[in-house]
């Protein structure tokens, strides 16, 4: 009880020192809003060359500029270290790491296990300790609190645990930290209400909930939701085509009912970190209870599908040109997984100029955002984005619809252009085929 009055206190008057465990695209927006309430932030990640830009004040993520992360340091609110001894040093520790799939669409929870068992041997009395990874429901009471205890304390006696799943939205102008809802549920009520009181300094609403669970099952409905909703609107793209009926306008016109419907837009796939992988780490979980999420999963294939679509549609269109897609000239626009982005976790982008590369089409991308991508273990650099270049492709793919391109530009310039995003909504081209 006292480490939980002294850890209430440190909190309330902002004397604890927070620990920040995975300094990405989570991670490190996360350590600036504690370093900016005023918190001593300490700032953990493995690899030492995004600590060492850390402590140069230099950013490496769009959404974080550098000017805030040297103002943090000049304040000495920030550190950014690969000593993982260190987190002794924290009151309350934020496991912000990657939760990837395997090859074969199984949880690979590698990061979380070997972050809590750096967490264990240096636990203290008193810490507490919130996972924000994205994962399935029983992983912070059935993975993480088992190897925090090996410590020789208790969880909810002699530690503290909760998760609170982050809700970021990369990219966005309107959605920060801030006034994003924070989900907050602990092992017990203790764990939950330090939880609450850690987010309340920068989060202005934190929404507490019964357990851990409800909290895990909290963050992957939120994903699965957009998932199934994407693939309807996918799956819808392909009867509107066989049909004649532009998908783009039936989308507009049914969002302006003013109740009962929430517009979703196709595309070329799903990508980032969550949404492609949430429905595998739910399904998962579900054959533990003989459960078989046929709905999920089913939602899950068609966006996964999208590429092979896409990737047929171009040929369809270079074909109606005179043109095979054999030996094609393709120039893609965009290869983050989403506008204005520099993250190409799971990009449908590079899916798509991987399956023309092998229909044997030439390919070549532009991305204001990525210098240089891996496909099929090649190296490909981004061109610029010329007149040239634009006029040269026999079929420009407009593959992400970042703010920065001059649509009207690339149309006038380009032969054909295939639009995956419906970027040229509005714009008129007999050169255009829209999905």
């Amino acid at each position: 009880m006292n480490g939980l009055l002294d850890l209430e206190r440190k909190l309330k008057d902002k004397t604890a020192i927070v620990g920040i465990v995975g300094l990405g695209y989570v991670g490190l927006p996360l350590a600036l809003a504690f370093a900016d309430s005023g918190f001593k932030v300490l700032g953990f990640d493995i690899q030492q060359k995004r600590v060492d830009l850390v402590n140069k004040g230099q950013s490496f993520i769009v959404d974080v500029d550098s000017e805030s992360i040297s103002a943090a340091l000049g304040k000495n609110l920030l550190e950014a270290t690969t000593d993982q001894s260190r987190l002794k040093e924290a009151d309350a520790i934020c496991i912000c790491v990657p939760t990837p799939l395997t090859k074969t669409k199984e949880p690979e929870l590698s990061h979380v296990t070997y972050e809590s068992e750096q967490i264990s041997q240096h636990l203290q009395p008193g810490q507490l300790v919130v996972l924000e990874s994205t994962t399935y429901p029983g992983t912070t009471r059935e993975v993480v609190l088992p190897i925090l205890e090996r410590s020789g304390l208790k969880g909810g006696q002699d530690f503290h645990l909760a998760y609170s799943p982050e809700r970021v939205d990369p990219g966005s102008k309107h959605y920060t930290i801030r006034n994003t809802p924070k989900v907050v549920g602990g092992i017990d009520s203790q764990s939950t209400k330090l939880a609450e009181l850690l987010y309340s300094h920068v989060v202005d609403v934190v929404v507490p909930v019964s357990c851990p669970e409800v909290a895990e099952m909290t963050k992957i409905f939120e994903n699965v939701f957009r998932s199934v909703n994407i693939a309807l609107v996918n799956e819808l793209t392909q009867l509107c085509e066989k049909m004649g009926i532009s998908v783009w306008e039936v989308v507009d016109a049914a969002a302006s009912k003013p109740f009962g419907y929430m517009p979703f837009y196709p595309g070329p796939g799903i990508g980032g970190h969550c949404i492609p992988l949430d429905p595998y780490y739910l399904a998962n979980k579900a054959r533990e209870y003989d459960f078989h999420t046929r709905f999920i999963e089913l939602a899950a294939d068609i966006n996964e599908q999208m590429p092979y679509y896409v990737a047929s549609r171009i040929m369809g269109a270079l074909n109606a040109g005179g043109k095979s897609l054999k030996d094609a000239r393709v120039l893609v626009l965009g290869v983050a997984y989403k506008k204005d982005v520099e993250d190409v976790r799971e990009s449908p982008s590079l899916k798509l100029i991987q399956l023309l590369q092998e229909k044997g089409a030439s390919l070549s991308y532009n991305d204001p955002y990525i210098s240089d991508i891996q496909i099929a273990g090649s190296t490909m650099t981004s061109v610029e984005l010329t007149d040239e270049n634009l006029s040269s492709a026999d079929c420009v793919v407009i593959g992400t619809d970042h703010s920065g391109y001059d649509y009207q530009h690339i149309v006038d310039k380009a032969t054909l252009v295939f639009d995956a995003r419906g970027a040229t909504k509005g714009l008129r081209g007999d050169n255009i085929v829209r999905l």
